[in-house]
């Protein structure tokens, strides 16, 4: 087995195992490792090399939080195979191994080669040679940690979903399927959510200039990036609630990821304007006809009036499908506006391993986790004897 080391591009050898039937390569740099791994491709949008690539840049130099991309290829034939985009961080002394995400990615998964890991051995297998790698890692590993992935990926099953230690996640995700017509999709909803769209339009579009716009220009991008960041600051503060997307490494990924994919349509950002006034901001990323909104602001109580959250939202919908997305999806966070627009929950996995003893306590904490989600009475109950506020989700 061959290991890239963490202090250069260029792999050295190092005998592993013998008997492994995949081997398995680490990087540090994440255009070395996206540069030699053609045969393996995002089945997912946040898996997409555009977001990858604004992600590892971003977080380049973050303390505690050491890119680790692993590449996988098949022993007796070198192809690879899968391509993990993973990190290496320590929390309380633990070496945790997880994907690249800090609360950015909604969905999690590899990067996979279409023809590969199709049948249970192979998988299991191949999570084993991982482990192995992993565990003897130059600097360690006490804990890996994979979470919100997809249970299938662009028509076929996540292959570390059928991993024995697999299980339902306590977050979903949320997707509307309007089908080719949009005007159909719209009568599909209750009466007094179309009604209150149509009312809020009307009251929207009698301010002075009032336009949804998809932003095109980077100047003005910067603009309305600017705009989302202060509006979620300030609900974030009203709210109580700490935040953490405009910190400088979030904002700087944001930031990137607009920037340098504006223009290819994959990253998609959309806004309410009334009088030169940002009203309302909403990011998402496209991949082919699916869209995933990502970020969502608006500029308050004084314009609460025409509800220009979920105006928003419609908009960008309605002007996405006449371009031929068909799938929308609200991502993570079973909020009451997703429900009044007719998501339907999608169940999302995860899967914890031990690679050492130290990781071992963390590992059973998130199996008692999963399994205390499996009754939600009970979980309310102890999250408030632990001192902690229950969701605002479900507001």
């Amino acid at each position: 087995m061959t290991v890239l080391t963490a202090e250069t591009r260029r792999p050295e050898a190092r005998e592993l195992s013998r008997v492994a039937a995949f081997r398995v390569e680490f990087a540090r740099d994440w255009e070395w490792a996206n540069a030699r791994s053609d045969d393996v491709r995002a089945l997912t949008p946040f898996q997409d090399r555009r977001w990858l690539n604004a992600w590892y840049r971003a977080f380049a130099g973050f303390p505690d939080v050491e890119p680790l991309i692993a590449i996988v290829s098949d022993t007796a034939t070198s192809q690879q195979v899968a391509l993990f985009p993973l990190v290496r961080r320590v929390r309380r002394g633990i070496r945790i191994v997880e994907f690249a995400d800090h609360n950015l990615t909604d969905y999690n998964a590899p990067l996979l080669h279409p023809a590969a890991l199709r049948d249970a051995a192979s998988i299991r297998r191949m999570w084993r040679d991982l482990l192995n790698a992993l565990k003897r890692l130059p600097g360690g590993s006490d804990l890996v940690r994979l979470r919100k992935m997809p249970f299938e990926l662009d028509g076929r099953s996540n292959p570390l979903t059928l991993l024995p230690g697999a299980s339902a996640s306590f977050l979903n995700s949320n997707v509307v399927t309007t089908g080719d017509d949009f005007d159909a999709y719209r009568y599909s909803l209750e009466r007094t959510v179309r009604k209150e769209l149509e009312r809020s339009w009307r009251v929207f579009t009698r301010h002075p200039g009032a336009a949804f716009r998809i932003v095109s220009g980077h100047d003005e991008a910067l603009r309305v990036l600017s705009a989302m960041e202060g509006q979620q600051d300030a609900r974030m503060r009203h709210l109580g609630q700490k935040f953490m997307l405009n910190d400088d490494t979030c904002a700087a990924f944001y930031r990137g990821l607009v920037r340098e994919n504006l223009g290819s349509g994959y990253a998609v950002l959309t806004a309410l304007m009334a009088g030169g006034e940002v009203v309302a901001t909403l990011l998402g990323v496209r991949h082919g006809s699916s869209y995933v909104m990502v970020r969502i602001s608006n500029a308050g109580d004084k314009w609460s009036n025409c509800s220009p959250g979920r105006l928003i939202i419609e908009r960008t919908m309605a002007a996405l499908h006449r371009d031929g997305v068909r799938h929308f999806d609200f991502s993570i966070g079973n909020y009451a506006y997703k429900r009044r627009f007719g998501v339907v929950p999608v169940a999302l996995a995860e899967i914890t391993a031990a690679l050492s003893w130290r990781g071992w306590p963390f590992a059973l904490r998130d199996r008692a986790a999963r399994t205390l989600h499996r009754y939600p009475k009970l979980a309310t109950r102890v999250t408030r004897a632990l001192g902690r506020s229950p969701s605002r989700e479900e507001n």
